[in-house]
């Protein structure tokens, strides 16, 4: 990702301001021959601060292929404090039930209830479903529609309830060159429809173009896509800055991989930095800002 590059003249990009209205010629019109690819892999990363003040990092991936569904837990950056579940299991089969491991001596309890979920085309459910965590008896993620519920029910009253903050989300998608997606870029805004889409490659236009639309209103445009293949553009979302990056190299010059990256980073106005180098990130996650990183595979 530290290796993204401007790699456009200002003749090869458009931008406009999401805030405009949508009458207007920057309107979005999703492409009629193609149906939006496949989101295989959901994986959502939480800062929350338990009772002792200390920060712990919680890892959610949800993902489906064509027999599974799997859900991955995850504390810290060691793998070996997961929980693992899928359809060949027999904790994933029940699509309710518990489970407690240790984690930094803490006791970690895990508590799930997948069995009315409602999912759309993607792997994590939307509905109908709730994922609660608790250390030493302390909510500290909670998760799903019926949370609530939940928390009424497995936390004893008195108990407190950690603050919990969505951090970073990675998407990956498999398919054509259609992406579509939602996302909140703070806790107290709205849920934003994402569209990427490359236009031309099947269409007859002498050039790729890569479009990006918030809400139906195009953001960015890259034209000549081929030889701008990498670079970054700052955009306005409910008055946040927000760099967007993009890399589609192996689109085009690497056909076993075929694989290209978005990102969507907001950031302070006093911040100038685009990117961060790790040291720098893991101060960085004091302020909670949010990442959304897509993978999108293209079919050959």
């Amino acid at each position: 990702m530290k290796d993204f590059a401007s790699c456009f003249s200002e003749y090869a990009l458009q931008v406009t301001d999401p805030s405009c209205t949508i009458n207007s010629k920057n309107s979005c019109i999703s492409p009629t021959l193609m149906t939006p690819s496949i989101q295989n892999t959901v994986s959502c990363v939480y800062k929350t601060t338990i009772s002792n003040q200390k920060q712990v990092l919680i890892t959610v991936t949800w993902s489906k292929n064509n027999v599974n569904h799997d859900l991955s837990i995850s504390f810290g950056s060691d793998p070996a404090n997961a929980l693992k579940l899928n359809t060949n299991s027999r904790l994933f089969r029940k699509k309710k039930g518990n489970k407690c491991l240790e984690f930094e001596n803490c006791k970690v309890e895990i508590f799930w209830d997948l069995s009315g979920a409602r999912y759309f085309t993607g792997p994590e459910p939307v509905d109908g479903y709730y994922v609660l965590v608790t250390f030493d008896s302390e909510s500290v993620l909670v998760l799903g529609g019926i949370a609530g519920e939940a928390l009424s029910r497995k936390v004893k009253s008195g108990n407190s309830i950690a603050k919990f903050t969505l951090i970073s989300r990675q998407e990956h998608f498999s398919g054509n060159t259609l992406y579509s997606t939602k996302a909140k870029f703070s806790d107290t805004g709205m849920a934003h429809e994402i569209v990427i889409s490359c236009s031309g490659e099947n269409e007859g236009l002498k050039y790729p173009v890569l479009s990006v639309c918030i809400d139906k209103k195009v953001v960015i445009k890259v034209k000549r896509l081929q030889w701008n293949f990498r670079g970054n553009q700052t955009i306005f979302i409910d008055g946040l800055l927000v760099d967007l990056m993009w890399d589609v190299h192996d689109w085009f010059y690497n056909p076993s991989s075929r694989s290209a990256v978005f990102m969507f980073r907001t950031r302070s106005g006093m911040d100038s930095r685009l990117w961060l180098e790790e040291k720098v990130l893991q101060k960085d996650q004091e302020k909670a800002e949010f990442s959304l990183v897509i993978y999108a595979c293209k079919s050959p």
